[in-house]
């Protein structure tokens, strides 16, 4: 925790101060009553004194009685002189105890320290709101400066070693590494360094990590910001810190400047609700001046990172700005596992630990996802007490990344069970059958996340293309569930309404996207017009006949029939395999790929 030891000072002097000020304005006093030196005579003549304390000029009167009272007297006068010059009897002072206390040497220091006290408060606290005023006004002055956050590049954390699974973005930076390293033999030949490097992807593909990989390689300083930063409330603030941390980065380069989700700033200009956005286009139209200024001796390059390339301004992306763009995919097979081999490393592994197997296991899966992925799996046997992370851990751990964790503590009657048994069976059976549906890796009727079962089925290898009968045997085995439920019991269940809305979009696709109605040919149907402020898909602009409408819901209903009388086909013709799989189901609530097969042959 940091402290601000020169506040806390600050704040205790006020303090005591303060109380001091207290002190001196409402002293405590002494509680008892003071008396004129006439009286005390009249009492020590009557005899009902019984001591007197002096201390410089303040009498401390004790009587007989036990009552304590005050009086005072001139300093520096001797009190037995001062009674009988009263008209005291002297046998009668005599009588008296009386003792004098020497003077506290500090006591008229404190007296005068006392008196100057409300003075010194009142200056404190005059030192301290200047203070605070000139502290808002350099708040004030510094509001249009980069908020950027600068490292050296001298001890570097993250290099190309660390990034996997981009080995082909990996070499077009490594142009741009070479280039800060070695400027001049790019500018003895008359080349021109791309001024600015978009990296474009999916999220988790690791854009960021690999614009600090530069970093590291090339050991320059590193500006990193994020878009967002630079847009605020008031109109040029953004354009001010544009300006500044391109200064700043002009008095350090070579260096990297990395902004990160650019699109929050570089959107296309005049475009969205409401018209334009004043604010952010200075920011951006700051931004294009900026790098469009850079000399060929202005060694600055800035790299930019967004997953929405579609909706950036073309006069950002044109050559002399952002020159390269550098699209970041999601990885292969060989990317999956150079990525597991970077996460992995320094954590202990058992022997049974096939990174070629885990890599074939998660197709679709970005570099975040695989983090995250050996993160749980290190969890998982961190929890079960083990030393070593087993491949037991990582296959969970795929399943919790893809379904969410077991929740296992939620109750369902016997029937639903069953009803869960037969659907998921179901599933797994029509999969297993139809040649183009994915190998079943998995069939569980325990609880994932939102799901009250799962059937989970993974491709060998990663597919980029897809053919209509690949389609067409997809949408059977999602149709197989509501089948299964019909042919055993007669009756609906909800719980196939994800299954009925992924097949149902499928199809859609196919006949209004894909072009794989024979009816309606090989042609796309509706504009999808997209929300830039919000980046996202809000309406489909049909630029089609209400003729054709019906014909392309003719041609879903007519895909989605055949590929449930398929399913229910193979249901009937594997009865017995059904019932063998649903029963298990109902017995160990989860089947690895091999019982499954087995039981199925």
């Amino acid at each position: 925790m940091n402290v601000n030891w020169r506040g806390a000072l600050i704040y205790l002097l006020i303090l005591v101060a303060a109380g001091a000020l207290i002190v001196g304005l409402f002293p405590a006093g002494n509680t008892a009553d003071e008396i004129p030196l006439s009286q005390l005579v009249n009492d020590i003549n009557a005899g009902r004194v019984e001591s007197v304390v002096v201390e410089d000029n303040e009498l401390q009167i004790t009587y007989n009685s036990g009552n304590e009272v005050v009086s005072r007297k001139e300093t520096g006068v001797d009190l037995t002189e001062t009674l009988l010059a009263l008209g005291a009897e002297r046998a009668a002072v005599e009588n008296v105890d009386l003792q004098v206390e020497p003077a506290s040497p500090w006591s008229d220091w404190l007296a005068i320290l006392g008196s100057f006290l409300p003075f010194v408060f009142l200056a404190v606290l005059f030192l301290f709101l200047m203070r605070q005023a000139q502290g808002t006004n350099n708040q004030a002055l510094s509001f249009g400066k980069s908020r950027a956050r600068m490292f050296t590049g001298e001890k570097p954390t993250v290099t190309f070693d660390d990034v996997a699974g981009v080995e082909e973005a990996k070499q077009e930076l490594a142009e741009v590494v070479e280039f800060l390293r070695e400027p001049q033999k790019f500018i003895s030949l008359g080349a021109r360094i791309p001024k600015g490097v978009v990296l474009m992807g999916p999220p988790g593909t690791g854009k960021t990590l690999l614009a600090k990989a530069v970093s590291g390689e090339a050991g320059v300083p590193f500006f990193s910001i994020s878009g967002s930063e630079f847009v605020e409330m008031f109109v040029g603030v953004g354009a001010a810190r544009v300006r500044d941390l391109f200064d700043q980065a002009k008095r350090n380069s070579p260096c990297i400047i990395f902004v990160d989700e650019v699109d929050a700033v570089g959107r296309h200009r005049g475009a969205g609700l409401g018209g334009s956005h004043d604010e952010r286009e200075q920011t951006l139209n700051q931004i294009l001046v900026e790098m469009d200024g850079f000399g060929t001796d202005t060694n600055i390059i800035v790299v930019a990172a967004t997953n929405r390339p579609d909706i950036l301004d073309p006069a950002l992306l044109r050559p002399g700005r952002f020159d390269r763009r550098v699209v970041l995919d999601r990885p292969d097979i060989r990317g999956r596992k150079g990525i597991l081999e970077v996460h992995v490393r320094g954590k202990p592994l058992a022997k049974d630990v096939d990174l070629e197997v885990l890599a074939r296991g998660t197709p679709g899966f970005v570099g975040a996802d695989i983090e995250n992925l050996v993160n749980e799996a290190a969890i998982l046997a961190a929890r079960r007490d083990k030393k070593a992370i087993a491949m037991e851990e990582f296959e969970e751990s795929i399943e919790r990344v893809i379904a969410g964790p077991e929740r296992k503590s939620r109750l369902i009657t016997d029937e639903e069970k069953q009803i869960l048994a037969y659907h998921e069976a179901g599933h797994a059976l029509v999969q297993n059958k139809l040649p183009n549906c994915d190998p079943v890796h998995k069939v569980s009727i325990v609880a994932r996340g939102m799901s009250l079962g799962y059937t989970l089925a993974l491709p060998e290898q990663d597919r980029y293309l897809h053919t209509q009968d690949k389609f067409e045997d997809d949408i059977a085995g999602m149709l197989a569930g509501r089948v299964a439920e019909e042919l055993v019991f007669g009756e609906k269940w909800t719980g196939a309404h994800d299954d009925l809305e992924k097949a149902t979009k499928l199809a859609r696709k196919m006949v209004t996207a894909y072009g794989m109605s024979p009816k309606l040919g090989p042609l796309t149907f509706g504009d999808r017009d997209e929300l830039v402020f919000l980046g996202r898909e809000i309406a489909e602009q049909r630029n089609y006949s209400d003729e054709v409408a019906e014909e392309i819901d003719l041609e879903v209903r007519r895909i989605i029939d055949q590929a449930y009388d398929r399913a229910k086909g193979i249901l009937i013709g594997y009865r017995d395999r059904l019932e063998v799989v649903a029963q298990r189901l109902i017995e160990i609530e989860t089947l690895e790929r091999q019982e499954f097969e087995a039981l199925v042959a």
